[in-house]
């Protein structure tokens, strides 16, 4: 299964652990083919080194490791304009659609509004561990 998680997936799994942790473990695994994309991966990368995080640039490089490791980065070539009020959130539609994911793992409720787009269903990280990964 191909999924695109939303960068505050990353960061709850990396930082606090729950479904979200459950989901990248799983992505690590090899049991879950998870896509990112260069605009993600900054836009990871910003809210990593947030004050609120404390995290050291060695650790923030550490995430920033694992991701590019356990995710595959795909170059979009296509700009959506879907979601008005927050149009950062296109981007994960464009990862999403340049990687032909089925999944797109969320925790923003602009994406969980739609629910679906195009062939992607848009699911939060315990919808997702409950009905793909069985808990």
């Amino acid at each position: 299964m191909k999924i695109v998680c939303d960068t505050n997936v990353i960061v709850s799994g990396m930082l606090f652990g729950g479904h979200s942790r459950t989901i990248l473990m799983a992505v690590a695994q090899g049991r879950v083919e998870a896509f990112t994309s260069p605009e993600l991966l900054h836009e990871l990368r910003e809210v990593l080194q947030r004050r609120k995080f404390r995290l050291k640039p060695e650790q923030i490089a550490a995430v920033m490791e694992l991701v590019r490791e356990s995710f595959t980065c795909v170059e979009s070539g296509m700009v959506f304009s879907v979601i008005a009020d927050d149009p950062d959130d296109d981007r994960v539609l464009e990862a999403a659609h340049a990687s032909r994911a089925s999944v797109i793992v969320s925790g923003d409720n602009h994406l969980l509004t739609l629910g679906g787009w195009r062939s992607v269903t848009v699911l939060s990280p315990a919808d997702f561990v409950t009905a793909y990964l069985g808990r």
